[in-house]
């Protein structure tokens, strides 16, 4: 239904076009490869791979389509993480349209945009986690064993439980699932 309206709304603007939709990120990628549409307007959380995940996947295959993300977490991890992967704009949902229209007129442009809140809140709290961190903690999270997650990752158990050891100790917390709780909280994962 959300899907649907923002599609219509977005369509009643004279200089949007709004060539298709997706109901998950597989689909959305799928289209962007197709279609080669110039913004992708998603959301963080999605069937499938993530909005995080499709504008990843878009840079590096080097499309030219740019990403806005309209979403409901304001986490200051989440854009920072966005950002990384080359998002152009990302806005809150309680955002008024006429903000979303404008945020992909600009990000069509070329430049950037960003909800002002959220942006100046990030960088207030840096994500402390690196890469294989987020990695071994978004498993554990999950539930999975050291030793799977080792074999998942082709690390030794040992080196599974000093990254976990390190992403605890870096966010405070006295289990791995408490770290990960936090670590989602904040958008890191």
């Amino acid at each position: 239904m959300v899907l649907g309206a923002l599609g219509s709304l977005l369509a009643l603007e004279p200089d949007i076009d709004v060539v298709a939709t997706a109901a998950d990120g597989d689909e959305a990628l799928r289209l962007v490869k197709t279609l080669q549409p110039d913004i992708l307007l998603t959301d963080i959380e999605m069937p499938g791979r993530s909005g995080l995940d499709v504008a990843a996947e878009i840079r590096r295959h080097g499309l030219a389509t740019r990403v806005v993300i309209l979403t409901t977490f304001a986490r200051t991890g989440y854009l920072r993480r966005a950002l990384d992967a080359g998002v152009g704009g990302y806005l809150l949902k309680d955002a008024p349209s006429a903000a979303l229209a404008d945020a992909i007129r600009t990000v069509h442009q070329g430049g950037r945009a960003v909800d002002p809140t959220l942006a100046v809140d990030a960088w207030a709290e840096p994500d402390p986690l690196t890469d294989r961190e987020r990695q071994v903690l978004q498993l554990a999270g999950d539930g999975h064993p050291n030793a799977d997650i080792a074999s998942h990752l082709h690390l030794s158990e040992g080196t599974v439980r000093n990254y976990l050891s390190e992403a605890m100790r870096k966010l405070g917390a006295p289990n791995r699932t408490a770290a990960a709780r936090l670590a989602r909280d904040r958008g890191w994962l």
